[in-house]
């Protein structure tokens, strides 16, 4: 499944757009979709800030696609992403304020070293022109909200409970479980309370119901 979201400065969360990643049907890649997804996105006139994602979608046809969009990106790239003259990523220096490398095929990127606490180094190119490490940081946590978003449609929408096995059945499933989460999200922002908050009330309220008919009955 992969999903395109807007993620606004407020860091409230729109699906934009769904695929499902289904070779053997369609003979489409991950990287098809990605493409598709964004191509779909600029008829629509989205304008982005930039385009974000991990690594795994930082080839270099999906770089160029996205300049061809003419939208700015910030990419995960590999640590052993060559640049320059056959130099790796991973044996760079690169200063704080970012490094500015030249990707073969693809023209000159800044690329920024983030290192964290438990010792995980992650390599971030961006096309955006001057950029700050700051500004690339807050772009790049904007990313996590996918991470947020996938777990959510698990846990409070009934993504992984569909019993059918038909292809068909599965993809209204998991449509209707994307719509089941923008609805939800509609509430939780009107109602200003989480959706952990929310599938409890919604359990609170069913608990409820069942004890008054089962008093009645009594």
């Amino acid at each position: 499944m992969l999903n395109l979201l807007w993620v606004d400065e407020e860091n409230q969360v729109c699906p934009m757009d769904v695929r499902i990643y289904e070779p053997k049907e369609d003979g489409k890649t991950k990287n098809d979709h990605f493409r598709e997804l964004l191509t779909q996105a600029k008829r629509r006139e989205v304008k982005p800030e930039a385009v974000i994602a991990d690594s795994w979608y930082s080839s270099l046809d999906n770089l160029k696609f996205i300049r061809d969009l003419r939208w700015n990106w910030v990419m995960g790239l590999r640590k052993n992403r060559s640049v320059n003259k056959k130099q790796k990523l991973e044996d760079l220096t690169i200063p704080e304020d970012g490094l500015t490398v030249h990707l073969r095929g693809y023209g000159w990127i800044t690329v920024f070293r983030f290192v964290a606490k438990s010792g995980r180094t992650d390599y971030i190119g961006t096309n955006i022109q001057n950029p700050t490490k700051q500004q690339i940081k807050s772009l790049v946590r904007k990313r996590w909200e996918i991470e947020v978003f996938h777990r959510e449609l698990k846990q409070t929408c009934g993504l992984e409970h569909c019993q059918s096995r038909n292809g068909r059945a599965q993809r209204n499933h998991i449509v209707l479980s994307v719509l089941t989460w923008i609805k939800s999200a509609d509430v939780r922002r009107n109602n200003n309370f989480t959706f952990y908050q929310q599938q409890w009330d919604t359990i609170k309220q069913a608990i409820a119901q069942q004890l008054r008919c089962e008093l009645t009955m009594a």
